[in-house]
């Protein structure tokens, strides 16, 4: 039997799990580092009353790598719209943490609801404790905590984490030795994907590895974080986060957006982001540039076919 090649991808949010529902689609060893930085909605209320690391982001990926009935995956993101103690919950958040509760650990309760789901590929948690992620504004002012970064109304120069000394697990640690690709991105730059380089050992692994490193640019710009960045201001930011040159690749959106949706986004204050392969270059990163546009319901999303497929190619040859 031919050896599976291993892929590492790393992040969170919405973008993640996109991703990662096209690379189950092929034969490969997945293995997701997922961040523990937010604080926001039900996975912030379950984190202050439990304190458990966030469960939200966890649960999206496991979601996306599942192995389930379509109507049961919609039942583990179903959000409760009223109730005083259910309000807001969704119900997949809340079954982490009681499986969280019931193993003792949050690492073995999400190992427990990848086994309940039959989640191909190994799902782990960046740190197995809750971290704050803070940020140092351009005009000297701190902020703390994810939701409040990206309501803060102010440009960020750089962010970090508290505390300082986080351990990552050892399972993400031998993923990203044996990996044959890692991916970052896509997903909000300083609050779902460099939260993840932060920690210091990971951070390190990631830079000595021999696999090649990618990171899949967001396709618009997002308001509090990114606002007027292009493809290479993205990989400058990660760049300046790492503590030396660890990427080789920046897979980034050349298609031109339907005019209706990119007004809708502009009432949000996002636009695409340009494609500088110029600035990139001399970064020493190499460009690819395709369609990776899809729609969902007038939001734009990343056409998890396209990007998949060329993350596959850029594995090494299978001996």
């Amino acid at each position: 039997m031919i050896k599976k090649q291993k892929i590492v991808a790393i992040g969170g949010g919405t973008g993640l799990s996109r991703i990662l529902r096209g690379l189950k689609k092929h034969p490969l060893d997945i293995t997701a580092i997922v961040t523990v930085a937010d604080d926001g909605g039900s996975s912030g209320m379950l984190r202050n009353e439990l304190q458990i690391p966030p469960p939200g982001d966890i649960r999206n990926v496991l979601v996306a790598l599942s192995d389930v009935e379509p109507m049961f995956e919609q039942l583990l993101q179903h959000r409760f719209k009223n109730g005083n103690g259910l309000n807001g919950h969704s119900l997949g958040n809340l079954l982490i943490a009681a499986l969280t509760s019931i193993t003792g650990d949050f690492v073995k309760g999400v190992a427990e609801m990848s086994r309940i789901l039959n989640v191909n590929g190994n799902v782990l948690p960046a740190a197995n404790q809750s971290i704050v992620l803070g940020a140092i504004m351009t005009d000297g002012t701190i902020v703390k905590g994810e939701s409040t970064i990206r309501e803060s109304d102010k440009k960020i120069k750089r962010v970090f984490l508290e505390p300082s000394n986080i351990a990552p697990l050892q399972e993400s640690v031998e993923a990203i030795k044996q990996a044959d690709l890692i991916v970052l991105g896509p997903g909000s730059l300083y609050t779902s994907v460099i939260p993840n380089i932060l920690v210091p050992e990971l951070a390190e692994e990631i830079q000595k590895a021999k696999a090649k490193k990618v990171y899949i640019c967001n396709i618009m710009t997002e308001k509090g974080e990114t606002d007027y960045f292009t493809a290479a201001d993205h990989v400058k930011v990660l760049l300046d986060h790492g503590s030396s040159p660890f990427l080789d690749y920046i897979l980034v959106n050349n298609k031109t957006i339907d005019q209706d949706i990119l007004e809708n986004y502009a009432r949000e204050e996002a636009e695409p982001v340009l494609c500088d392969s110029k600035r990139c270059e001399a970064l020493g990163i190499q460009v690819i540039s395709d369609d990776l546009v899809s729609y969902d319901h007038q939001v734009i999303r990343h056409n998890e076919k396209v990007v998949s497929d060329w993350l596959v190619k850029l594995l090494p040859p299978n001996n």
